[in-house]
């Protein structure tokens, strides 16, 4: 008795010719990809929103905050600024560290020297975190700072910036100056929090903390 025929093995899948134009994709294959890209985005952005619902929507009992955090949530946008060489500076060069920000003439006066100090200071008391904190001083005018605040706030980023640029982004009580404010940008280039320049250092510093303990970003 002769043994059946055996069944014919699948012809191997031929790959298309070089140069050919890709299969259009099926919708369901399209949903994939945005799904994908969508988890992603939510991956990379997780760690900034937890520390936004762990700070303000699930505080602790009794925990309140100093700062006032800045409704709606704006990007910093490609403000015309430029560093002490006078070449254009791009603030988004900053993105991925914590920033306090401040805003003063070139001549800084007294109350512009403490605000200097205060955001040393403040992120000298971040102990292992302080690489995660920039630092920079925005000059609104032509006066030439003193080269003793150069060594006395090394690390201090200097941008020169047009004051009318300013004054839609960032946001100030009504009779106040920017002059007023030290401000929080979070890792994204989210302008974030915005402190009263002449506050307690220590509630600031409370804040920042808290910020740093709750987003491992920046």
């Amino acid at each position: 008795m002769s043994a059946s025929p055996s069944p014919a093995s699948p012809s191997p899948a031929v790959p298309p010719p070089a140069g050919a134009a890709p299969l259009p994709q099926t919708p369901a294959q399209r949903r994939r990809q945005r799904l994908k890209l969508l988890a992603i985005l939510l991956v990379c952005a997780a760690p900034v929103i937890a520390s936004y619902l762990a700070y303000y929507v699930m505080p602790p009992l009794g925990r309140t905050n100093f700062g006032d955090l800045i409704e709606p949530q704006r990007p910093i946008p490609n403000l015309r600024l430029s560093g002490a060489d006078g070449a254009a500076f791009k603030f988004e060069s900053l993105r991925g560290r914590w920033v306090l920000l401040q805003f003063d003439s070139g001549r800084c006066e007294p109350a512009c020297v403490d605000k200097l100090y205060a955001m040393r200071q403040q992120r000298t008391m971040t102990g292992k975190d302080r690489e995660r904190v920039e630092r920079v001083w925005l000059i609104g005018d032509a006066a030439v700072p003193a080269d003793t605040l150069a060594s006395d706030y090394a690390g201090t980023v200097v941008l020169r910036a047009d004051p009318a640029e300013l004054a839609p982004v960032f946001p100030v009580e009504t009779g106040r100056r920017l002059e007023d404010y030290l401000y929080l940008i979070d890792p994204r280039g989210n302008l974030m929090m915005r402190f009263p320049a002449t506050g307690e250092p220590a509630r600031i510093r409370k804040d920042l903390g808290r910020l740093l303990k709750a987003s491992r970003v920046g």
